[in-house]
């Protein structure tokens, strides 16, 4: 079974941190609704969901991804960049604890797991202003007893690594070549997003499908023109908030 742990969007969405997007109006309730759809799609596509209580004050929970990396053998707590993330952490821990043994990344190191792309054995993992080279060497000491090499990949221009590339298939990859370097990829099949979309890079695949921000419709027909079964969500309220398909949950099977 499929397993996707989400986290009710906190009322506290719009003092949310932000680094490469300028502030807007957010309406909490209606990226709740959203948030809530893209579960509803999750489970269509055959995952049980978790949903951990909303964190009042704390605006970024929703995004759950960058609290831990969830391999199939060990789950790896992280250490968010953004000081204000670290309080996230122990609740993620606890809902984690029932089905993996738990690592964590140790300070002074800081790593988010917005910036970890996992590839079957290959973890590429993005050096930003949330992901610095001790995080990386920490992910590579709990990872590497497990048969993984971790790469690290710069970075230009945006928040993690999924905002530059995601997996959209076992071969193929969804790249901003901008924002992340495509040679770093170039044992997968590239697509590369629509100039025009700057944002359209992250996708999450669930059950050989992916999902997909509506909001980006000339790069969803580049994916469907690959052969690509899509699904689309309207993610635009958290998007206000630096977020995407990927940050909202963390995927594993369980046993």
């Amino acid at each position: 079974m499929r397993l996707a742990i989400t986290r009710e969007v906190s009322p506290a969405l719009t003092r949310c941190e932000l680094t490469h997007v300028a502030r807007q109006p957010i309406d909490p309730e209606r990226a709740r609704e959203q948030h809530h759809h893209f579960e509803r799609c999750l489970t269509g596509l055959g995952c049980a969901v978790l949903r951990l209580p909303p964190e009042p004050d704390l605006p970024d929970s929703v995004f759950v991804e960058d609290a831990a990396v969830v391999l199939d053998e060990i789950a790896i707590l992280t250490r968010p960049g953004a000081a204000s993330r670290r309080p996230e952490v122990p609740s993620i821990a606890a809902a984690l604890r029932p089905y993996r043994k738990l690592a964590a990344i140790e300070a002074p190191a800081t790593l988010d797991g917005g910036d970890v792309l996992v590839l079957g054995k290959t973890i590429f993992v993005g050096l930003s202003s949330r992901t610095d080279a001790r995080g990386v060497d920490g992910l590579r000491s709990i990872s590497s007893p497990f048969g993984y090499e971790v790469r690290p990949v710069s970075l230009s221009g945006c928040l993690h690594l999924k905002s530059a590339v995601t997996g959209v298939s076992d071969d193929a990859v969804l790249i901003h070549p901008g924002w992340a370097d495509p040679d770093a990829f170039a044992a997968y099949d590239r697509v590369e997003i629509d100039p025009s979309e700057p944002f359209a890079a992250n996708a999450l695949v669930v059950a050989e499908t992916v999902v997909y921000p509506a909001a980006f419709p000339r790069t969803l027909r580049r994916l469907e023109e690959r052969g690509l079964r899509v699904v689309t969500v309207d993610v635009s309220e958290l998007a206000k908030a630096e977020g995407a398909v990927t940050c909202c949950s963390l995927l594993f099977n369980i046993r």
